[in-house]
């Protein structure tokens, strides 16, 4: 296994996992806006989830010691691009569900390219239906390479730079193998941060389902898909 590369970079619960609910209604226009208060909201989000991570990874590690990674599918990971010798706030690190562990054995570089398959949701937000009253809780999609239910045999992956993606993408890809499948938290200070980009509003946490197909050192040795 080769050592990993490390470069500067310009640039939980799942789903259904909802903060605190706060109303945001025009009284004049019943109109629902979902991204009401949305930095604080999405700094909650990330909160809860990694304490929901930490307190997991706690239990096992108090039952299972060193074994604790065989029982508990939670993990945080700093990111790489911040320093490991200081302990650094909960959003130096990205949150992880382990979903599916891969059989790979080549670790992921900064300067390598990935093939993967992937889904990005902002928070659950409430909105309001026409009534003005019913509300129900949404998790909007911003990205997919796949639509519909997943299915590896029939979705074509898309290949990315790893030091072309975000901060808290980087991190996650880094510590994955080839086979894995993953739901990655990403707080804002590892991701857009105070700008926004495509449908992805400022201050944005994201969730990713990661599906990590294959690493590659150069462009050139990545074969067409078939």
């Amino acid at each position: 296994m080769k050592s990993k590369k490390f470069f500067p970079v310009n640039l939980a619960v799942l789903v259904g996992l909802v903060g605190l609910v706060f109303v945001s209604c025009s009284e004049k226009s019943n109109e629902w806006d979902p991204y009401y208060s949305w930095q604080s909201r999405n700094a909650l989000w990330f909160e809860q989830v990694a304490d929901s991570a930490r307190t997991a990874i706690a239990a096992a590690k108090a039952q299972y010691d060193e074994d604790w990674e065989e029982h508990c599918p939670w993990r945080m990971f700093k990111s790489l691009q911040r320093s490991a010798d200081f302990p650094g706030a909960t959003t130096d690190s990205i949150v992880c569900k382990i979903i599916t562990k891969g059989n790979g054995t080549q670790e992921v570089n900064y300067t390598d390219y990935v093939q993967l398959h992937y889904r990005g949701w902002l928070m659950p937000s409430e909105y309001m239906m026409d009534d003005g009253v019913t509300k129900e809780t949404k998790s909007v999609v911003f990205d997919q390479s796949f639509y519909g239910e997943f299915n590896p045999a029939t979705a074509a992956p898309v290949t990315m730079y790893v030091g072309g993606t975000i901060e808290g993408y980087q991190t996650a890809l880094q510590n994955m193998v080839a086979g894995d499948m993953w739901f990655v938290y990403i707080p804002q200070q590892l991701a857009y941060k105070g700008d926004s980009s495509g449908s992805v509003p400022a201050y944005s946490t994201l969730l990713f389902q990661l599906n990590l197909v294959a690493v590659y050192e150069d462009i050139d040795d990545i074969p067409d898909w078939k």
